[in-house]
C-alpha cells in the first residue's frame, strides 16, 4: 500500500486496516517459521505497511 492511498483514507478505515494487516503480518511471520516462505520479501513490504499506517495514524492525531 502506498503512502497516497494511506493519505486518502480515513481514521478509522486506518485503524481497520492497521488491524488487518498486522493480522496478515503475523500469519505470515508463523508460516514462514514453520516453513519458508516461496517470497520472504512479503514479510519487509507488509512490516513497512503496517508502520506507513502507523505513522499516519500518530500524524492525524497529532494535528
Amino acid at each position: 500500500m502506498k503512502q497516497s492511498e494511506i493519505k486518502e483514507l480515513s481514521v478509522a478505515e486506518l485503524q481497520d486496516k492497521l488491524g488487518e494487516t498486522k493480522k496478515s503480518y503475523s500469519d505470515l511471520k508463523l508460516a514462514h517459521a514453520i516453513s519458508p516462505l516461496e517470497n520472504p520479501i512479503q514479510l519487509r513490504t507488509i512490516r513497512r505497511t503496517v508502520a506507513r499506517i502507523a505513522t499516519e495514524l500518530t500524524k492525524r492525531e497529532l494535528q
